[in-house]
């Protein structure tokens, strides 16, 4: 992971201090051996760019005995170009051979900024997650740490050569020609760079709005894919389709503008460096007429500009791709930028859990300033208890699992394990003493195997069929074709809902923790699955403290206390025979559901059952 930068970042332009945060990755203070090949490959470059200025000298030593009356010198003429060959060679080959060398060294800085941004994000908080586009997040992600080998290649191996070879070849002008061809050259390079600049500044503003909207799409099509089963329940796939074709329109034609900005840069590139290669060359040829030149210097002068103009033809597209890759980083830096909301104190000690005691004191939370949800609700569950929470809905009940978690923290007040503040503690330890099957539980697209064993990493196939029994699943695994290796399919569609909440039930199952949760765990299933989940959920339980999320009031009744919330406050707790009796918000909403119940065709005794 990267260090933190510096302060100064703050006040540099945003495409310098972009850049500084990048180069980060190329020179890693905890890789010795990748900064040898950094430093290996610029040795190739210097001696690739070396070779090149010696290839016209040969050439034009070569043409020169080819004047009249030097016929008897036509070996070494032929030495000569075979030597101008031969460098035209090696230049080649210190090229490939860098980009050997240097290869691991882009590999691995992508590498490391794509784990860094990927960690960075898991670290963000639910209110991040519950807001964000996922295909938006992976685009800018995508784009971002694909940029980084570009740009690392670009910046090494093509501007600093450049700026080498502007250098030698102003410095062998001087010699040979005079200062005059010398000033020329520097202010053809400086026209064509601000030109380029300024066009492709131009051009980005194009670019800019070009991936927003690519963006956009993307975002759009992946979240219409995702909610493929909503589309089709409103019969909304032409309109879906309509909405990403309009994107779609938007995006070709801000491409479209942005490729024909292209076509102008590279005809007022090639208009600049043809004005160059033109005067140089007329200058070289008079001076041949009054014999200050030989032959050989028009040739030496004609392939030094040629070499020189070959990376300057490259500079508007390398200036482009760096531009374009500083856009694509920003964005994607904005996201490491994002802070966590949510983050353990220095040298937080990891909980201990000795009992499993939970207590909620005095919480106060709210998501938003303007909107509380618990209002100092105090809750107590035992060791090794069952706790139910119960209300209307938007009561708060789902907000205390969350809490727990420490998704978020509290806005006041406490929330204790064992006594011990879990605001103080690592978050990694209070979630690994926790186990929760949710309401919807969503799958990996993997094996029904791979998902019971994501409760504990390094569990063994027996551990995962041993936690498949307990959830009364591994019968049903082992009639499948493929067993434990069979796909569930996207979001874990390919199961119904019983099975679903079996695969969570065994993943917490292997994780083991001694507290659980169960948050509307059943409220998804038919009565007769729910009967039948309902008995594993109650084995598992046992001999862990318990916190049961419900608004079927019928999974509740063996709790060993019941607490009613009403919006957010703790209006009645007890068993649930002393709520009944004390006829109540608890007791209205059990009538209520048992009539409910009753007019679905079952009677009083089976919500009682």
């Amino acid at each position: 992971m990267p260090p933190d930068q510096p302060d100064t970042d703050k006040a540099a332009p945003p495409a310098w201090a972009t850049l500084r945060r990048f180069l980060v990755y190329l020179w890693p203070k905890d890789a010795p051996a990748l900064r040898r090949r950094v430093v290996f490959s610029m040795l190739l470059v210097l001696a690739a760019k070396a070779t090149s200025l010696i290839m016209p000298f040969a050439y034009k030593a070569a043409i020169d005995r080819m004047a009249p009356g030097m016929e008897p010198g036509a070996a070494l003429a032929i030495a000569l170009v075979a030597a101008y060959a031969g460098a035209r060679f090696a230049a080649v080959a210190f090229d490939n051979i860098r980009n050997v060398v240097f290869e691991r060294v882009g590999q691995e800085a992508t590498r490391r900024l794509s784990e860094h941004v990927f960690a960075h994000l898991h670290r963000l908080s639910l209110r991040f997650h519950l807001n964000r586009k996922t295909g938006g997040v992976t685009k800018v992600v995508e784009r971002g740490t694909k940029s980084i080998d570009t740009m690392l290649y670009f910046l090494l191996f093509n501007i600093a050569p450049t700026i080498v070879e502007l250098l030698a070849v102003c410095a062998i002008f001087f010699v040979k020609f005079g200062p005059g061809l010398v000033v020329a050259t520097l202010v053809m390079v400086g026209l064509y760079i601000w030109f380029t600049r300024m066009v492709t500044e131009w051009r980005n503003q194009l670019r800019r709005d070009m991936v927003d909207l690519d963006t956009g799409a993307v975002a759009h099509a992946v979240d219409s894919l995702l909610n493929f089963e909503t589309v089709k329940y409103f019969g909304a796939e032409d309109r879906e389709a309509a909405r990403y074709g309009n994107s779609m329109r938007l995006y070709a034609k801000a491409a479209v503008k942005s490729e024909n900005s292209l076509a102008w840069l590279n005809i007022g590139q090639s208009l600049i460096t043809n004005l160059m290669m033109a005067g140089a060359m007329g200058y070289t040829v008079w001076g041949w007429s009054r014999g200050m030149f030989s032959t050989g210097d028009v040739v030496l002068v004609n392939t030094l500009l040629s070499q020189l103009f070959r990376p300057l033809d490259l500079l508007g597209m390398v200036y482009r791709t760096i531009r374009q890759g500083l856009i694509d980083m920003e964005a994607m830096f904005k996201l490491v930028d994002t802070p966590q909301e949510v983050t353990d104190r220095p040298g937080a000690p990891p909980l201990q859990v000795t009992s499993g005691e939970v207590r909620f004191d005095t919480v106060l939370f709210g998501y938003d300033p303007g909107r509380t949800i618990l209002k100092g609700v105090d809750i107590t569950i035992a060791a090794g208890k069952t706790l139910a929470v119960v209300g209307p809905s938007g009561a708060g009940k789902s907000t205390i699992a969350r809490l727990l978690f420490r998704f978020y923290d509290v806005t006041s007040g406490r929330i204790l394990i064992d006594g011990q503040d879990i605001a103080a503690v690592t978050q990694d330890s209070v979630r690994d003493a926790i186990g929760i099957v949710p309401q919807d539980m969503v799958l990996f697209n993997d094996t029904i195997g791979y998902n019971i064993g994501y409760g504990r990493a390094g569990a063994t196939q027996a551990e995962i069929e041993e936690a498949a029994k307990g959830a009364s699943i591994h019968d049903f695994v082992l009639s499948l074709p493929e067993g434990y290796e069979t796909r569930v399919g996207e979001r874990g569609l390919k199961l119904s809902g019983g099975e679903k909440q079996r695969v969570a039930i065994a993943r917490t199952l292997l994780k083991d923790p001694p507290i659980l949760i169960l948050d509307e765990a059943t409220s998804a299933l038919d009565s007769r699955t729910e009967a039948a989940i309902q008995e594993v959920l109650g084995e598992i339980s046992r001999r862990r403290t318990t916190i049961v999320i419900a608004h079927r009031l019928s999974t509740v009744v063996e709790a060993d206390e019941i607490v009613v919330l009403d919006q957010g406050v703790v209006v009645e707790r007890g068993t649930h025979a002393q709520l009944l009796a004390a006829d109540g918000l608890y007791a209205t909403m059990w009538r209520r559901q048992a009539a409910e119940r009753k007019t679905e065709g079952l009677g009083v005794e089976d919500v009682l059952a």
